[in-house]
């Protein structure tokens, strides 16, 4: 499975490749597809930019995602858009418009209640494991871990020297949780395609996108989005 991560918590200001409104999501949705992504994750966003899991933010871009593909759209749910545990749960009951799936930093207060109010509504849960982070311990410990859709291991080490030690790393702390999940292995900027092969290497789920990294394998400015997956989708050598 290659997902691709739409926008991230970048903004319009960071990059013209970064799509905000949910029209701009479902163009880069749509050729992101063709080039080959098989699952969606994007930042639902205010007109202001801003990460936002209101049900009037979230309804719209799902809509517009879902009129132009047909693959399986998460959303975030991380505390960047809603920093109080409460309300980030208030918000996932009061979504009128279900993603797929959604990610649940479990290095975050409240993950717990989190994943819990989206297992409730039936939506699938990805379970954001960061490295450098007491993630992996805190999920290992979770009685909700059996239950997610998958482990999303996110690699924050941005130094390409050092990213897939980091990852190899992370990968053995996944392992010990023991719940047999699978695994969505991803590196960001500088670390984005070296994680990136490794999860190749290793037969990983794995994602690419401008959330992750805003430039080719080359260090060339990525276009778009599509021109990430038609890079990562090219093959193992490609990256």
């Amino acid at each position: 499975m290659l997902q691709v991560c739409l926008n991230g918590p970048r903004t319009a200001a960071d990059s013209g490749a970064v799509p905000m409104s949910p029209a701009a999501l479902a163009e880069a949705a749509r050729q992101a597809v063709a080039a080959g992504a098989t699952d969606i994750h994007v930042h639902p966003k205010t007109p202001c930019g801003r990460d936002s899991l209101s049900p009037r933010v979230v309804g719209p871009a799902l809509a517009a995602l879902r009129a132009v593909v047909d693959v399986p759209v998460g959303v975030t749910t991380g505390a960047r858009a809603e920093p109080d545990p409460p309300r980030r749960v208030a918000r996932i009951a009061s979504w009128t418009v279900l993603p797929d799936h959604a990610s649940v930093n479990w290095h975050e207060p409240g993950a717990e209640a989190v994943a819990a109010a989206l297992l409730e509504r039936g939506i699938g849960v990805e379970a954001g494991l960061w490295s450098g982070t007491d993630g992996p311990e805190r999920f290992a410990r979770s009685p909700l871990a059996p239950r997610v859709l998958r482990v999303l291991a996110e690699v924050t080490v941005t130094d390409p020297d050092t990213a897939t030690a980091t990852a190899r790393e992370l990968l053995a702390a996944v392992a010990t949780t023991g719940h047999g999940r699978p695994v969505l292995l991803h590196g960001s900027d500088g670390g984005a395609w070296p994680v990136l092969r490794l999860a190749r290497q290793r037969g990983l789920e794995t994602r690419i996108g401008v959330e992750d990294t805003l430039l080719l394998p080359d260090g060339r400015p990525a276009a778009d989005n599509a021109q990430l997956v038609r890079a990562a989708a090219a093959g193992p050598g490609a990256p």
